[in-house]
């Protein structure tokens, strides 16, 4: 599947998809795609990557891994397309691997696929990859749905509510797309700035988490995203406390790009 362009796109136009071969180290970035089960996060990933995908599983999971590779202002791209979930703080398999790869993996930017006829319900996962890092673009996908039920959104207002850019877009007839990496690109090299919203914590709460990040830190030197780690301990996320006791975290770091 070919990634449906303008009319007027052409061969030498940055996002005319081209043929390489996604190889370990032949890429610049590493982006995540992430969002809701049914947002068209998957139609999306097979326009941007077209045949250029290799499908297997997580390093030690059943559940399906899927990446591939597009080239864009002259850089290659790799796409990595995480489970679809709900959220990240509870204990399924797939929410498991979205949280350790948008921690531990740190890609370059993260696209976040949210479903414009059900703003209400995507904004959960949202915010809480805006914890984790600042890196964000939403993809404010299904917009042709939204206009034929009615629905407006206001895209500049969202857009300063969550500190992050937001890209109206239609996965299936590839609207919006050249622009989506467009900001994708500004994100990565520093051009737009991104000011994610984040939920103030209870104060007791903040006291805490200002007691718990230097311990993380002293234990696991350069650990990413320290405050999350923070918060879920404290939260009593079972499979972050065991990775600290044993000291797997590291590992963990470690692995998740592999």
């Amino acid at each position: 599947m070919k990634l449906r362009l303008p009319k007027s796109s052409c061969e030498t136009c940055p996002l005319y998809p081209r043929e390489w071969i996604l190889e370990e180290g032949k890429w610049d970035y590493v982006v995540a795609l992430a969002g809701n089960p049914n947002t068209g996060k998957s139609t999306l990933f097979n326009a941007l990557t077209g045949l250029r995908q290799h499908v297997g599983n997580w390093p030690g999971k059943t559940v399906t891994r899927a990446e591939g590779g597009f080239s864009f202002g002259g850089k290659k791209y790799k796409l990595v397309d995480l489970p679809g979930t709900y959220s990240l703080l509870t204990m399924s398999q797939e929410e498991e691997i979205a949280r350790d790869f948008l921690i531990f993996g740190q890609p370059d930017a993260v696209i976040v696929v949210m479903d414009a006829t059900a703003l209400e319900r995507n904004l959960n996962l949202t915010l809480q990859i805006l914890e984790i890092t600042p890196r964000v673009v939403v993809a404010l996908n299904l917009m042709d749905e939204a206009r034929r039920r009615g629905i407006r959104v206001n895209v500049r207002g969202l857009s300063r509510e969550l500190g992050v850019p937001v890209v109206p877009t239609v996965a299936r007839t590839g609207q919006g797309l050249r622009r989506l990496l467009e900001t994708v690109e500004g994100v990565i090299e520093g051009r737009i700035e991104t000011k994610p919203r984040r939920i103030p914590l209870d104060p007791d709460l903040e006291r805490a988490v200002q007691v718990l990040v230097p311990l993380i830190l002293k234990a696991f030197p350069g650990l990413p995203s320290v405050r999350w780690i923070a918060l879920r301990l404290l939260d009593g996320d079972p499979s972050i406390r065991k990775a600290v006791e044993t000291g797997d975290l590291a590992k963990l770091a470690r692995g998740v790009k592999s």
